[in-house]
């Protein structure tokens, strides 16, 4: 029933290996953002190389194999399986069963030229049921592709820096990015402290979650043979009682944070100090990340 424990897919897991944990939260956070935009209205090589770019980034992380190696797989399986989905079925509606008017009878009519159909199946019966034919062209080729690759750079760079990077540290990042914008009134600690608090809940939620998941279990809960209604009914039940013990978690730490005389801080208060940084190794990830996004404006639409 561990499996969230055993599968660290945004979660930080403390330790020394690995040198991404000895980049500034600034730069990861850079990264992480060039990873989000850079696919945007790229093409189908700079979405590819993307993913590559993320697997070797992975496998030469030097972090243990057993922290990232579960989570890349099931992401993996799930990209591949929604752009297999994305690929398949059909994106518009299917043309009219008959034509108006005969297609020789149109002017410029190429009834024998070549198509773009890349795959093209008969009929898919089994039985009396029938699919209708499979045909994958470059349009649903080129959505797949598209849609698989952004799952993936998207969940993997962030998990890259959830896994190597202490909540303490994103909220102080994104803190001084948002830094300029206290001129005009924006609430920077504030902000930065609500959103510290709620990253300290999301480990509370998955416990929740698990818990009631553990009972659910031990009471031998069958959703199948329990009807639709009777099911539904339960997993409403369930998602009731989660809401509630989140709010109960909630309330309670309000309290305990009021019953010691808590305050507003600035997220710089609650970060450590980095114990090895690395100037040259931080002046490398800054000279490469402006390196990956001079070529996207070069040949990011290819």
């Amino acid at each position: 029933m561990d499996w969230l424990r055993q599968i660290p897919m945004g979660q930080y897991v403390d330790g020394s290996e690995g040198w991404l944990r000895r980049l500034d939260p600034r730069l990861k956070l850079a990264w992480s953002l060039m990873f989000l935009l850079t696919p945007v209205l790229a093409g189908p090589l700079w979405r590819v190389g993307l993913v590559l770019s993320l697997l070797v980034l992975t496998a030469l992380s030097g972090l243990p194999r057993k922290l990232w190696w579960r989570s890349l797989m099931v992401l993996v399986l799930l990209a591949v399986a929604v752009g297999l989905l994305s690929m398949l079925l059909p994106a518009v509606d299917p043309p009219a069963a008959f034509s108006l008017r005969n297609p020789a009878e149109l002017p410029n009519a190429a009834t024998d030229g070549p198509t773009w159909d890349l795959i093209r199946l008969g009929p898919l019966q089994w039985g009396s049921f029938s699919l209708g034919p499979l045909v994958v062209d470059r349009a649903s080729a080129l959505l797949g592709l598209r849609t698989s690759t952004l799952i993936f750079t998207v969940i993997q760079s962030v998990n890259l820096v959830l896994i190597t990077t202490t909540p303490e540290d994103l909220v102080w990042g994104l803190s001084w990015y948002l830094s300029p914008f206290a001129v005009f009134g924006l609430p920077v600690e504030r902000l930065g402290f609500q959103l510290l608090l709620a990253l300290r809940f999301l480990p509370l939620v998955q416990e929740e979650f698990q818990n009631l998941l553990r009972s659910m279990a031990s009471r031998a809960v069958n959703l199948r043979t329990l009807g639709f209604k009777a099911g539904f009914g339960i997993v409403l039940a369930v998602g009731e009682r989660l809401l509630a013990n989140i709010l109960l978690r909630a309330e309670q730490g309000a309290d305990a944070l009021v019953a010691r005389g808590g305050r507003i801080l600035a997220p710089s208060r609650f970060r450590l100090p980095a114990e090895r940084p690395s100037p040259l190794l931080n002046a490398l990830a800054l000279l490469g990340l402006m390196l990956v996004v001079g070529l996207r404006g070069q040949y990011g639409a290819l």
